[in-house]
């Protein structure tokens, strides 16, 4: 292949990236851990935190509610990590030594 058709591909390749990363924003993902429910983007912006069990609010479960914030947080971001990765593989895929193609 020669270097404009390579620079085409690539242009290709930047063009469909924006796209999917725009799709990414509009993407929420929900995780929810012990009373706690947090949603981010699958560009990993976290969008809310919301406590549903009310038990969690009192100073005697400070702990509690931290740890299931730290973990649902997590949680999502694996979630959203996962997303973008199948996303942008279909897009990298047709592509030599960006996972795949030849």
């Amino acid at each position: 292949m020669g270097l404009l058709g390579q620079m085409g591909d690539m242009y290709k390749l930047q063009k469909e990236a924006k796209k999917i990363k725009k799709e990414l924003a509009k993407t929420h993902i929900f995780a929810e851990v012990k009373g706690v429910k947090v949603t981010v983007t699958a560009e990993q912006e976290v969008l809310a935190i919301e406590i549903q069990d009310e038990a969690l609010l009192t100073v005697d479960n400070k702990s509690k509610l931290e740890k299931a914030i730290l973990e649902a947080t997590n949680k999502a971001f694996k979630k959203a990590q996962q997303i973008a990765a199948e996303r942008m593989k279909s897009v990298m895929g047709g592509f030599p030594g960006m996972g795949g193609g030849a």
